[in-house]
């Protein structure tokens, strides 16, 4: 998926080059959101590839690699559910921009959708991170009635 991403991330970024001197400005930014939406795209493939691997194969050393993300290695699964749905609402926003710039040539219809589904996503972030935040203080409560610090 990643080199799938990163050909089509190629393509766009030579058509956006080559059309550029004739370009409006909503072209430009239209462009400008789609390479940010690829980008987007890599980074959640890449947290689901080193948080799976962290999480389900084997721990990570990052004592050898000093300049890797701080989070790779501090990661648990309800983080690593967060950080997803994070970036699944970071694309979604973007591609309701993408459809807000280019409103002229969308219906209502399709516009309305867009936006549900974005806040459906928005939605869903919400409530994993309050059942998320939920547990956590469950857990904290938990330990201290068992004496643990």
């Amino acid at each position: 998926m990643l080199a799938a991403l990163l050909l089509k991330a190629t393509q766009e970024l030579f058509h956006f080059i080559l059309h550029l001197p004739s370009a409006k400005e909503g072209d430009v930014i239209l462009g400008a959101l789609t390479l940010v939406d690829l980008t987007l795209t890599g980074s959640l493939i890449m947290i689901v590839i080193f948080s799976g691997y962290e999480n389900f194969v084997s721990r990570i050393d990052p004592g050898s690699h000093e300049d890797w993300p701080e989070w790779m290695t501090k990661i648990d699964f309800g983080g690593l559910k967060l950080k997803l749905m994070s970036s699944i609402v970071a694309i979604s926003a973007v591609q309701l921009l993408k459809a807000f710039m280019n409103i002229g040539n969308i219906s209502d219809r399709d516009l309305g959708w867009y936006v549900g589904i974005h806040l459906v996503f928005v939605g869903s972030g919400l409530l994993l991170a309050l059942t998320d935040r939920v547990s956590e203080s469950g857990h904290g409560h938990s330990s201290a009635r068992l004496g643990e610090p």
